[in-house]
């Protein structure tokens, strides 16, 4: 027959992406991921050090990667970092920051350190890459790193779960607002993953047995089990999904 249907490619040869908090654990397996599937990609962060690293060590496999220093609680350096450069087709909406306390434990400055990183920065930073994908006619995604937490409640996690709540929020709104420009907006839910911000919580074997009761495949969650989420939300085979959430949780919130 001649009119099989064809699998939409999952390579993204040609485009531009862009990945905050990339200098490590998911920032860098997503950086990695889409770099692996041919496009160029610039990792930010703070820490020059580390995003250096991360650039080169994928320049050394052969990927088109680079590194840049970008705080994007600053605002003003944001909108100057896509002022500077050609749109990019695809961002990886990926730096946060928690503080676990029960609620009555919370700070204002607590509750200013998570919700200006995980809410405000994110808002601002996906409007500007889509502000410059509408200034070039070109379509696009908008990835956003959500969370599990995003979709229920946890101890210890009130404020963590009102910025990815809020997140998951922003993201259907954005779809809507951005689909007549043919750019879509998702999100990435995951559930604990072992990175090097989280390993330290779980030196704790009462937290530990507790997280990985609620998981029902047993196990914490690699950046590995993410990198698959990136690259399907980025390509061409989730063209029909926006204003989605893409729950990568070992089953925590099946029950």
């Amino acid at each position: 027959m001649s009119d099989l249907p064809r699998t939409p490619s999952l390579r993204l040869d040609g485009r531009r992406a862009l990945v905050t908090g990339a200098g490590r654990g998911i920032g860098m397996a997503a950086a990695a991921a889409l770099a692996e599937a041919g496009a160029s990609v610039t990792l930010v962060a703070r820490t020059a050090a580390e995003i250096d690293a991360a650039a080169a060590a994928l320049a050394e496999r052969g990927d088109d990667a680079q590194g840049a220093v970008l705080d994007v609680s600053d605002i003003a350096a944001v909108q100057a970092f896509f002022r500077d450069r050609p749109a990019f087709d695809i961002l990886v909406n990926n730096a946060g920051t928690n503080r676990p306390r029960p609620m009555q434990d919370v700070t204002e400055q607590d509750y200013d350190a998570v919700l200006d990183l995980n809410v405000k920065s994110a808002y601002f930073v996906a409007q500007a890459a889509a502000r410059a994908l509408i200034a070039a006619g070109r379509p696009g995604s908008l990835i956003h790193m959500g969370s599990q937490m995003g979709h229920v409640g946890g101890p210890n996690r009130s404020l963590y779960c009102a910025s990815k709540w809020a997140l998951e929020g922003m993201n259907k709104a954005f779809a809507l607002d951005l689909a007549r420009y043919s750019i879509r907006s998702n999100t990435i839910a995951p559930t604990f993953i072992d990175t090097p911000l989280t390993r330290p919580f779980f030196e704790d074997t009462g937290f530990r047995d507790s997280v990985l009761e609620r998981i029902k495949l047993g196990r914490l969650g690699t950046v590995e089990d993410l990198m698959g989420a990136v690259l399907f939300l980025a390509s061409d085979a989730s063209a029909l999904m926006t204003g989605s959430s893409l729950v990568v949780d070992g089953g925590w919130t099946a029950d």
